[in-house]
């Protein structure tokens, strides 16, 4: 059976999910494909492109949410939205890098076009509505780079000094530990820096001494 693209994105997909994204190279992918790096161009024509593929395929069950319903607030709807994004990356392996270098993700793009369109019907004015999404979304990538990160073979666990940090990030060390003793989680952390951006509600630890 002739090779098609799909297979081609599909092949590339299950390389980094195993093995990680650097580990993605076209003459890897061809020979996993048992064809000459060559017949790859015809379905990606180099390895942005392939990129830009992989892009789309993380976004293509997030890309359109379904709009929000006439009573809904556009703020508690967009926040969900952007949930879904961040769970679409963190089910594959590097997703975030992916997602964040595909620049001519159209599914990408269909997102941020959904999500304006929708503040803007919402009557959030065109710039604030830009803005607002521009930002809840790289907000939303980056902290699933950071997430990512962490968890990257070869990062390793780190041989942190508690006492020092104690003592050299008093404020921080209390805040963090404040925050989780609470039994808030990392998802929490994502979802409450959202809110503070999208300037929703939020319930900070009660801490009680």
């Amino acid at each position: 059976m002739a090779l098609n693209r799909q297979q081609v994105v599909d092949e590339a997909m299950r390389i980094v999910d195993a093995e990680g994204l650097d580990a993605l190279t076209l003459r890897g992918l061809a020979g996993r494909l048992g064809v000459q790096a060559p017949t790859l161009y015809w379905h990606v024509r180099n390895k942005t492109a392939l990129l830009d593929a992989l892009g789309d395929r993380i976004m293509d069950d997030v890309a359109e949410p379904p709009p929000p319903g006439p009573d809904d607030d556009w703020r508690e709807w967009l926040l969900a939205a952007l949930v879904g994004l961040r769970q679409a990356m963190l089910a594959h392996r590097d997703g975030a890098r992916i997602v964040s270098g595909a620049r001519d993700s159209f599914r990408r793009a269909d997102f941020s076009e959904r999500a304006m369109s929708t503040l803007v019907d919402r009557g959030v004015p065109l710039q604030q509505a830009r803005m607002t999404v521009l930002t809840a979304e790289r907000y939303t990538i980056g902290h699933v780079l950071e997430e990512q990160a962490s968890h990257r073979p070869g990062a390793g666990e780190p041989d942190l000094d508690l006492d020092e940090l104690r003592h050299r990030f008093p404020t921080a060390t209390r805040a963090i530990t404040e925050y989780f003793s609470s039994g808030r989680t990392v998802d929490d952390v994502y979802q409450d820096g959202l809110r503070l951006i999208l300037g929703l509600p939020w319930n900070p630890p009660d801490v009680r001494s």
